[in-house]
């Protein structure tokens, strides 16, 4: 085992958002680091540390659209993350709001979740994902019914092989026990308190 290389597991990496914000705090606590991700666009962090790291991207970075449209591939997720070897470190982070913490640790590896939300549109805002994105009847809707409702058996199960999670807030730390019956240590995420003046 290599105790100085942590493995971080991270969804994707296609566009910049407060997760991407949160992985590169992690960066400066842990610089040595090494990255696990679906899909990444390197144009993207060019001028982030994240794009000085070793970055290992899943199988579905080498499919067709892959990076103009990854979402096309939430099937194949699940089977993607479970792909990655992470054997040979210690511990393992995944910071997740999809499929992220479902990467396979070893039986003596450490795996933390930072999860900024269980998989929206197969929990909490099922329904409106399915108004939102026409999917309310017809046939492609029972197709639709049916993949989330493997995402939610996979996402729980998934969820059981993770070792201790922490949640950004209460709030996410209510719906981690919703959908997992886990608790969740709420850790606040850095902020970048310069951008604000106090009123």
């Amino acid at each position: 085992m290599n105790s100085s290389k942590p493995a971080f597991v991270h969804d994707w990496l296609v566009t910049w958002g407060g997760g991407e914000s949160v992985l590169e705090a992690a960066l400066e606590v842990f610089p040595q680091a090494d990255i696990y991700t679906l899909i990444y666009k390197q144009e993207v962090f060019e001028e982030s540390p994240i794009s000085d790291q070793t970055i290992k991207s899943s199988f579905i970075q080498r499919l067709p659209g892959s990076r103009r449209n990854h979402r096309i591939y939430l099937p194949f997720m699940p089977l993607a993350v479970e792909q990655f070897d992470l054997r040979g470190y210690e511990w393992i982070l995944s910071t997740n709001h999809a499929v992220a913490n479902g990467a396979l640790a070893q039986p003596e590896q450490l795996h933390l979740s930072y999860i900024f939300t269980p998989m929206r549109y197969a929990w909490g805002h099922y329904y409106p994902y399915l108004e939102q994105s026409g999917l309310s009847r017809g046939l492609k809707s029972i197709f639709v019914r049916l993949l989330l409702h493997y995402l939610r058996i996979w996402d729980y199960q998934a969820a059981q092989r993770v070792d201790h999670f922490a949640a950004i807030s209460k709030w996410i730390a209510n719906n981690v026990w919703r959908a997992y019956r886990r608790k969740a240590e709420v850790i606040y995420p850095p902020v970048s308190v310069d951008r604000f003046q106090p009123a």
